[in-house]
């Protein structure tokens, strides 16, 4: 089986390499041992794990490598298992704050849904009108805010709201440092 390796980026001097795996330096796999660090060979300083699937601009097209240093910066980068890549990826600065805008309004419904949540219902008839209704909501919050059983299921919404609070700030903070970006390449 082939063992692909990962793209690391360096921002300051714009150029990639693939980095050795340990088990390529070792002849093998061992639990015990971490990567260190990948550092770029030129500047020596650290390098972004860009994934599999990055493909690097040229190194004249500075605009494209500042903005992908946003996305490493935002926790978005080129990960997958190769064969349907990565996802969306934005390609620049307006179409990622849209994006995030997106997501944003996404997670405020379902912060919205569990503040107004007060209580689970109890009959079979209700449970069933609930998961039917809202099921997208129930089933996107943590296992461990799920109680009770199947017939009888319990959320814990004072939980799921705090969890959506903090998955909301996430995203907020996100969208600054985007807008960050716009306005230091504006200026």
């Amino acid at each position: 089986m082939t063992k692909y390796k990962s793209h690391y980026a360096c921002f300051n001097c714009r150029k990639t390499f693939k980095r050795r795996l340990l088990s390529d330096i070792n002849g093998g796999y061992n639990k015990n041992e971490k990567e260190s660090p990948a550092k770029c060979p030129e500047c020596n300083s650290l390098m972004a794990n860009m994934g599999l699937d990055f493909e690097s601009p040229k190194k004249t097209d500075i605009a494209r490598w500042k903005h992908l240093a946003t996305l490493y910066k935002v926790g978005i980068t080129f990960h997958s298992c190769g064969c349907s890549g990565p996802g969306y990826i934005p390609n620049d600065s307006n179409a990622l704050l849209t994006y995030f805008e997106k997501i944003k309004s996404h997670y405020l419904e379902h912060q919205y849904f569990w503040s107004q949540r007060k209580n689970d219902p109890k009959t079979q008839s209700e449970i069933a009108k609930d998961q039917h209704k809202n099921a997208t909501f129930l089933s996107s919050i943590p296992q461990k805010m799920k109680t009770g059983s199947k017939k009888t299921p319990e959320y814990d919404a004072l939980s799921a709201q705090k969890y959506w609070n903090n998955k909301v700030k996430q995203i907020e903070e996100k969208i600054e440092t985007v807008k960050a970006h716009i306005t230091h390449k504006k200026g």
